[in-house]
């Protein structure tokens, strides 16, 4: 999905690729990725002046900048990583293509074999992932989109090393050098300490021209025991392997051998299947529409900020996003008009960008490449529900002083997935899993509502609608009288349904595609003021925080399913 599309007018190339790299981009992306390191994601700025090698007043700037534009969240002394950064990485996924043509193919074949499918491209020496399905099992597939293995690890690298330069051998050699033991790979297990770099070397020499001879690639266990894998190579029009598809199973179900007996007439089928599929999404896809001018963002912030706001890594960032709004890449004037940028300003962006490995380009056409995934994408896009919510939790209860939970509706129950509880005399206990009948709370009230008229009426024919309280609302017409006030109005308040002289108020959480999928609410006691005063006080700052939960679930959902508890 790289090729040039001839519709698009020609351009005078945008200049050498020597010049000075943007300092305050490069210094930006080093913290993204100090940020996206396995381990802990929540850091101190000291951390990462220690990780990154940047003084203490770069790392506040970089951090306040990033802050501000919303790729990570200040959390007390600590910062971490927000599923908007996920956008760098969906820029890219959304640009080669390779996910929307490729994936519904690969789906059919997991369910097909009953075995994990991957898709992986090329990335220097190392294999990335764009495409997972993985099959229910104990044991079963563990890499995350954006994961990148060494070449050597894999039955992808075999397959792509077929077509590497004398230079880019040499290149792979010098990162064996220096990283005999992988540990830049923080996907795979380390190497042992005493493994012989001549026999790594032979073997994955041997691999390759293997791969060339027979047009298919074997994992027999190189990257832990007991995972095995067969791969085989998706070409565009030119022969060039664009990306590879893999079946991996485990030793308790195949040899490599019977693995390979398997599925390979059925895969290499499906692999020219694909490679007709990417073709054809070449040229469908047609000229990129003509950009509307747009106003450079980072001016207001860079107003209000002054020389807190690295306005050029703000930029840089808006730049690399722009990439993957245009399939097959995007001029030097595009990319200018996409971003409202001085067309300098977007020269220089783009020239940091494909000097640090994040682009490259033809000299006309600027494409974004795989390295962008390794910010922060493996990591925020496992983000189970819970802990993306969480979070915003934890600042709401920062703000308002109340307890905040979120639940999913679970039968005629709804149940916590998240609480942040604040700490008071009298206060609710309530830990994540407790279940409440829905009809008396103010979150089931919410989800309920989410419902469509029938289902809302078979819930409440269905439930056990018992008193909890004095003040419980048990019957169904005047239920259903409140739920279709609660779909209008877009909360509910329930007083002393659920225990006497505890009040709660809640909102709904939309996806993608606006179904209600969960509900967040605060909580108080009724002597903390009138009912007018909580939704003066409460309600506000309760819509803010669906909202960015609503906006941290549309980043992750945009390539990867949601997943709900």
């Amino acid at each position: 999905m790289t090729g040039i599309d001839a519709s698009v007018p020609a351009e005078t190339p945008a200049g050498s690729p020597d010049e000075p790299v943007v300092g305050p981009l490069e210094r930006g992306l080093a913290v993204l990725r100090a940020m996206s390191a396995p381990g802990e994601h929540r850091l101190r700025p000291s951390d990462l002046v220690h990780l990154t090698g940047l003084a203490r007043a770069t790392v506040d700037r970089v951090v306040g900048t990033l802050v501000r534009l919303g790729y990570l969240r200040a959390t007390g002394r600590e910062v971490e990583l927000t599923p908007r950064l996920l956008e760098l990485g969906n820029a890219y996924l959304a640009g080669c293509g390779i996910p929307d043509a490729l994936g519904p193919r690969a789906e059919r074949l997991a369910g097909e074999f009953d075995e994990s499918v991957s898709i992986a491209v090329p990335d220097g020496g190392g294999v990335r992932f764009v495409t997972r399905i993985s099959r229910r099992r104990t044991m079963s597939l563990a890499f995350r989109i954006g994961d990148l293995l060494p070449a050597e690890r894999c039955a992808p690298g075999a397959l792509f090393a077929r077509g590497w330069t004398s230079q880019q051998w040499e290149a792979w050699r010098r990162r064996r050098a220096a990283d005999p033991r992988d540990a830049t790979f923080p996907a795979v297990p380390a190497r042992p300490a005493d493994s012989d770099p001549y026999l790594v070397e032979s073997d994955f020499a041997r691999r390759t021209a293997e791969a060339a001879e027979r047009g298919w690639a074997a994992d027999d266990q190189l990257v832990e025991p007991g995972l095995i894998a067969v791969a085989v190579p998706v070409t565009d029009p030119s022969g060039r392997t664009v990306c590879a598809v893999s079946v991996v199973s485990h030793t308790s179900r195949h040899t490599v051998a019977s693995l390979a007996a398997a599925v390979l007439p059925r895969l290499r089928e499906e692999a020219a299947a694909m490679e007709r599929a990417l073709a054809d999404a070449v040229r469908h896809r047609g000229a990129p529409p003509h950009p509307a001018a747009a106003t450079d963002t980072s001016l207001i912030a860079k107003q209000e900020l002054g020389a807190d706001f690295l306005q050029s890594l703000a930029r840089g960032l808006a730049t690399l996003t722009s990439l993957g709004l245009a399939a097959g890449g995007r001029t030097l004037s595009e990319v200018a008009a996409t971003t409202g940028l001085p067309r300098a300003t977007a020269r220089r962006s783009l020239l940091s960008l494909q000097q640090l490995g994040y682009v490259e380009s033809d000299g006309r056409l600027f494409r974004l490449l795989p390295r962008v995934l390794e910010l922060g994408y493996a990591h925020l896009s496992g983000l189970s529900f819970a802990q993306i919510v969480q979070p915003h939790l934890e600042l709401l209860v920062a703000e308002i002083h109340e307890s905040a939970s979120a639940t999913v509706l679970d039968g005629d129950d709804i149940r916590y997935v998240a609480r942040v509880p604040t700490y008071r005399i009298m206060s609710v206990d309530i830990t994540t899993g407790t279940r409440f009948p829905a009809y008396a709370t103010s979150m089931g009230r919410v989800l309920l509502a989410g419902l469509d008229e029938r289902e809302r009426a078979a819930r409440l024919r269905g439930a056990d609608l018992r008193p909890l309280t004095r003040r419980t609302v048990t019957d169904p017409e005047a239920l259903a009288r409140i739920l279709r006030e609660t779909a209008e109005r877009g909360y509910a308040l329930v007083e002393e349904e659920l225990d006497e002289g505890l009040r709660s108020i809640a909102v709904p959480v939309r996806d993608v595609s606006g179904r209600v999928v969960a509900a967040v609410n605060l909580s108080t006691h009724t002597g903390r003021g009138t009912v007018e005063h909580t939704c003066a006080t409460l309600l506000p700052a309760l819509r803010r925080t669906a909202s960015h939960i609503e906006a941290d679930l549309r980043a992750i959902s945009g390539r990867t399913p949601l997943r709900l508890p």
